[in-house]
């Protein structure tokens, strides 16, 4: 199942799309801009995020599909 979004509405989340979760689902929910990096790491964060997004451009990396078949292959 895809990530749901929800905005915060009179004290409650609400979802901004249907789901089709069972009555009574426990989800966790995480503030999406809370977290513990500063200035300076968030910075190398997404600077290594922009490199590794080079890289697989480049063909010096394998995607998602291709990394979980060779995670697979390992059991």
């Amino acid at each position: 199942m895809k990530a749901l979004k929800a905005r915060v509405r009179g004290g409650r989340l609400v979802l901004d799309e249907p789901t089709n979760l069972p009555e009574g689902a426990e989800v966790r929910l995480a503030p999406i801009d809370a977290d513990d990096l500063d200035d300076a790491e968030r910075a190398r964060l997404h600077a290594e995020i922009l490199a590794a997004e080079a890289e697989l451009d480049a063909g010096q990396a394998v995607g998602e599909d291709e990394l979980w078949a060779r995670l697979k292959a390992l059991r």
